[in-house]
């Protein structure tokens, strides 16, 4: 007689079926010729226990993709099985983490959680076993201290724990995380991707990742799926991360391993990227040059810029004993102090620190549009005191008129600072400032139809066509995905480089820092912030990319910056 054991049967059937298999995924929204396609015969498999990440740009699928995943969703054509069984709806063995918390918020952090905990284990669990496995969740996201708060009273960064740690208490096999990190600052980000790792590396279960940010996923994943551009996206290529772990971000730098193939990754990136070449051509498809139009006068009489010059040969822009004190119920609060710094006309300065170091303070006392406590600022000889179109500002905001087309809203500023200039004049410098951002074909489209990409490329054309003394930049990338920013970062240097405008830009992205600038200055911890060390960015111009990733100096930069910032996340010299 032979007995069977069908536990024994089982796994062994199970031997080499993957966690997750996606065969021909199709996806469109919306019928005849109004449809978009989106995701187009994708097929894609995940081992049990690994980690993919997928990188795409905007509009390539990624959202419709978790949510194909997830069975949130009906496809056109295909299916996706989930251990070998196909899928017909959400299911307890895949959790999900979206970019959107969806917390409760009248409900603590612990009946949140709670709530999850009840919804899949009620049946199955009593009541102190569903009490300890809320609680195992919540210190495995290390929110006991938090445990009664309530969504008003945690951080940007709590809120997505909570949501980490209501997919998990589902106890899935599978974890779907749909851009979890990408409205959190850097600081934020980096210490959650180390949650997420020490979580994997404890729990051991399947992840996929959806990011736009590649050293996210070179940080964590053992596989990187690069997403085709929308429409009908596909899977355009798959990287193995053969990277030891656990994995150091200052350390990766020196890794010879990660830097070939993360110049790899964002080489395809740059090949796939839809716009890549959209900005360096105009309507006719023919490169032109900025019209010869010069601004209105806003400058002071002759004979006090002729002392200024004098007084400040390469001194265009300066900082003295910059202080800014904000009165609080608890006192002032000195947010930065002690700022000195000078900048010669034409010279491109990134400024950089955590959240809460006083940047964007020191960016709108310079624009004029925050009164100074104590010192001064100078641009070009006269002390900087209201705002005005010699000092152009870009926010991460893009602060557009949403019924005027995006002509329109780059006109405004054009029709003050060139007065003197004929309509047929002004029209020019739009249209040539539209057409370097990569916007020849949405001119006469209303703000409010436009992306946010395209929406801050408005923003950028409008600041350039002011032709301003000074370019001031408040993290305008910012609330763009990382593959977005990387084209208007490439569309900011190639106009930068045909006006050589002084400019300071205000960013968490060491990357972007490095790449945009001659000088990086890095700001210690608020309150009471100062300038903490400046790094000389000895890398030609113009700049490229591609170039820079070759550039063993561009690695070396990057990580003094890196164990700059490592060094005050931990609080070092901070007074908070």
């Amino acid at each position: 007689m032979t007995v069977i054991d069908l536990d024994t049967e089982l796994d062994q059937a199970n031997v080499g079926v993957p966690a997750l298999s996606l065969r021909n995924l199709t996806k469109s929204y919306g019928s005849g010729d109004a449809a978009t396609h989106v995701l187009a015969g994708l097929d894609l498999e995940v081992a049990p226990g690994e980690f993919l990440a997928i990188l795409g740009f905007s509009g390539s699928g990624k959202t419709t993709l978790v949510s194909a995943m997830a069975g949130l969703i009906d496809l056109d054509v295909g299916e996706v099985l989930a251990n070998g069984e196909p899928i017909d709806g959400p299911g307890t063995d895949r959790g999900v983490i979206f970019q959107n918390y969806s917390l409760m918020p009248w409900l603590t952090v612990e009946e949140n959680i709670a709530l999850a905990v009840d919804a899949v284990h009620g049946s199955t669990m009593n009541r102190s076993e569903r009490s300890a496995l809320v609680w195992e969740t919540i210190e495995l996201v290390g929110l006991t201290h938090a445990a009664d708060r309530r969504f008003r009273q945690l951080s940007g960064g709590m809120r997505q724990r909570v949501a980490v740690a209501r997919a998990l208490a589902g106890k899935p096999e599978i974890l779907l995380m749909d851009e979890p990190l990408s409205a959190l600052d850097a600081l934020t980000r980096a210490k959650l991707q180390d949650e997420i790792e020490r979580i994997r590396s404890q729990e051991q279960r399947t992840i996929v990742l959806v990011t736009n940010d590649v050293d996210e996923a070179l940080l964590l994943a053992d596989r990187v799926a690069l997403l085709e551009p929308g429409p009908a996206a596909g899977i355009a290529d798959v990287f193995d991360v053969a990277l030891e772990r656990p994995r150091v971000r200052t350390e990766l730098n020196n890794d010879l391993a990660y830097t070939d193939l993360r110049r790899s990754i964002v080489n395809r990136l740059n090949e796939l990227s839809p716009t890549a070449a959209a900005t360096l051509i105009g309507a006719d498809g023919i490169a032109t040059e900025a019209p010869d139009l010069e601004p209105a006068d806003l400058s002071p009489p002759k004979a006090y810029l002729d002392a200024a010059e004098t007084a400040f040969p390469r001194r265009y822009l300066e900082f003295s004993d910059l202080k800014k004190i904000y009165p609080t119920p608890d006192g002032p609060l000195t947010v930065v102090e002690g700022i000195d710094l000078h900048l010669d006309k034409g010279e491109f300065v990134s400024l950089i620190g955590h959240s809460g170091c006083g940047k964007s303070t020191v960016l709108t006392m310079t624009a004029g549009l925050n009164e100074i406590s104590d010192g001064w600022i100078a641009l070009d000889g006269q002390y900087v005191s209201q705002a005005g179109p010699d000092k152009a500002v870009v926010f991460q905001a893009p602060s557009l008129f949403p019924w005027l087309t995006a002509r329109e809203n780059v006109a405004l500023g054009v029709e003050r600072v060139y007065p003197d200039a004929s309509r047929e004049e002004r029209a020019e410098v739009v249209d040539y400032y539209l057409d370097r951002v990569g916007l020849t074909a949405a001119k006469d489209k209303q703000a409010s139809d436009l992306s946010n990409g395209m929406k801050q490329r408005v923003g950028l054309a409008r600041a350039f066509a002011l032709s301003p003394k000074l370019l001031l930049l408040d993290e305008p990338f910012g609330m763009l995905d990382s593959l977005t920013r990387w084209d208007l970062q490439d569309v900011l240097v190639e106009v930068w480089n045909r006006s050589a405008v002084t400019t300071i830009c205000v960013t968490h992205d060491v990357d972007e820092a490095i790449l945009l600038a001659d000088r990086v200055i890095m700001m210690t911890n608020g309150p009471n912030a100062r300038i903490g060390e400046i790094l000389e960015v000895d890398l030609p111009r113009p700049r490229d990319r591609k170039l820079l990733l070759e550039d063993p100096r561009f690695y070396s930069y990057r990580e003094r910056v890196l164990r700059f910032l490592e060094e005050y996340e931990h609080g070092a010299h901070g007074d908070s």
